[in-house]
């Protein structure tokens, strides 16, 4: 089965602190679910969501193995899901996570998540998005710098995001900034909420 070590090293502080938020029955749809490691290991430690994987059209099944090896009864296979279109194939959640995906995703794209996510969460409802993030146009360490130089170099489109730029984003789709939660290896957890 594809395996991602970063995975396995970020999801138990990963899950520490979503256990805290996603504490009631509900749906949550993860955007860009990889590996499925994460979708996984979460389900079977949250028992009370149905957790959702999605991952682009031409990746999604790369989770398909590690979800069915699971067999577990709250974890749904995984969907093919293209933030950019305006119709997605979940239509209600109860909250979203996504792991680094928005320095992997061109700006266009980061734009239609955060709409995507707008739409679907009623308000007080969680986005959760995992990763490294710059503020006031830094880095915050040495290698979210050299790592950010190394995916501009891979496409000019990628690029690690500035907290600046997403809150204005993110205010403009009706999602408040509620949390910012330092994660291990320079990583961060924002927690975006549905306005009222």
């Amino acid at each position: 089965m594809p395996y991602s070590p970063a995975c396995e090293k970020n999801k138990r502080p990963i899950l520490a602190v979503l256990i805290q938020l996603l504490n009631t029955p509900g749906k949550i749809l993860e955007i860009g679910t990889g590996t499925g490691q994460h979708a996984v290991y979460f389900a079977e430690a949250m028992p009370h969501l149905i957790w959702q994987p999605s991952d682009r059209p031409a990746a999604f099944e790369t989770s398909w193995a590690r979800v069915q090896a699971a067999n577990l009864s709250n974890l749904r296979a995984p969907l093919p899901l293209d933030v950019t279109q305006s119709r997605w194939p979940v239509t209600e959640a109860n909250a979203v996570y996504s792991a680094n995906t928005a320095h992997i995703m061109a700006w266009p794209e980061v734009t239609a998540m955060f709409a995507g996510v707008a739409r679907l969460l009623a308000p007080g409802e969680p986005f959760c998005l995992y990763g490294p993030f710059h503020y006031r146009g830094q880095a915050t360490s040495a290698s979210n710098h050299d790592f950010d130089r190394q995916l501009r170099a891979s496409d000019p489109a990628m690029g690690i995001r500035d907290l600046d730029d997403l809150e204005p984003l993110a205010d403009s789709q009706g999602l408040t900034l509620k949390g910012d939660i330092a994660m291990p290896a320079n990583n961060r957890m924002l927690i975006w909420r549905a306005a009222s």
